[in-house]
């Protein structure tokens, strides 16, 4: 059922929820996995519009909730506001955003949110959420814990310098480093995930299926002595975030695969449906890399993805 408008996404919402009919709340469903068949109302969040307003030294954007995360990005490269080109082609809504708290390339989605706008679907109550408010952590906010039912996103404001800093690392130009300017970055980006991550369209995925861990200075240490060769990534509160494609290549299996789910082998955090997978041999396959991992980095992966049951949202292991 799709919603265009803030009053049909409560009327909807208070006319299945009176009958004790449950509802789920979706943008581009790109970071779900149905589990069985949904025995409630699925809302698909198509509220859309944009406002921007120039400031002295940044842009502001009040972005409603249902507007496609890669559509901005382009959109705000059109009009010359520098700064999100990082996040090309992340799939998904503004609204699951905020709630992943999106990241690639060296920026993370909390860095440039200002606030995040909540309504109570109970009684329409609309609370602005400071960023600060918001708990962002890797790939976590508050709104997959306290604003997880009963709430929903509906806008999003995103702050924008307009002095422009380019985030780079090694995969961006390396003789031409003082040439990059946003257009480059962005072009750049869009290749390299055509390349890394399958067109869902032809190879259904989900993208990245797991999350990276991020580990204690303590374990960590332990875990580098044994893998010296194993890559990893300084924290800013000290901990070590280890790539999760890394350990799932090297935990002794390789092309695993149940039905047709298995390991995308471009990159190893994608899970694939290779024709007709359902979706139990998916939660098989990753359940199963879960162990080995488990088993020879004494390290959990947890997904990323949201497993979705005929109630509602539950968790892997």
């Amino acid at each position: 059922m799709f919603v265009t408008t803030i009053q049909l996404l409560l009327d909807i919402w208070k006319k299945y929820r009176l009958k004790n009919i449950p509802c789920i709340i979706l943008g581009e469903g790109s970071n779900v996995l149905f589990l069985e068949n949904y025995e409630g109302i699925v809302i698909i969040n198509r509220i859309k519009g944009i406002k921007i307003k120039e400031k002295k030294n940044f842009w502001s954007l009040h972005i409603l909730s249902g507007e496609k995360w890669s559509d901005l990005v382009s959109y705000t490269l059109r009009i010359k506001i520098f700064g999100l080109e990082n996040l090309a082609l992340i799939p998904g809504c503004i609204g699951s955003a905020a709630i992943q708290n999106i990241g690639a390339y060296g920026l993370e989605f909390k860095e440039i949110c200002e606030y995040v706008d909540v309504i109570s679907l109970k009684n329409g109550k609309i609370i602005r959420m400071q960023n600060k408010e918001c708990n962002f952590s890797y790939r976590n906010s508050i709104f997959k814990n306290k604003y997880n039912y009963g709430y929903a996103i509906i806008a999003v404001g995103i702050k924008v310098s307009k002095t422009w800093k380019p985030i780079v690392s090694s995969i961006f130009f390396k003789k031409e480093i003082f040439k990059i300017n946003p257009y480059k970055i962005y072009n750049i980006i869009c290749k390299l995930r055509k390349k890394k991550i399958p067109d869902p369209n032809k190879l259904g995925n989900a993208g990245s299926f797991f999350k990276n861990p991020i580990i204690h200075p303590k374990k960590a240490k332990k875990i580098l002595f044994l893998y010296k060769d194993m890559p990893y990534f300084l924290e800013k509160n000290g901990f070590i975030k280890i790539p999760a494609a890394w350990l799932i290549e090297h935990s002794n299996f390789k092309n695993i695969h149940i039905g047709d789910a298995a390991i995308y082998q471009k990159q190893k955090l994608i899970l694939i449906n290779k024709k007709k997978a359902k979706s139990k041999d998916i939660l098989k396959l990753a359940i199963k890399i879960q162990k080995h991992v488990l088993k020879k980095f004494y390290i959990l992966l947890k997904p990323e993805v949201d497993l979705i049951s005929s109630s509602g949202k539950i968790k892997l292991l």
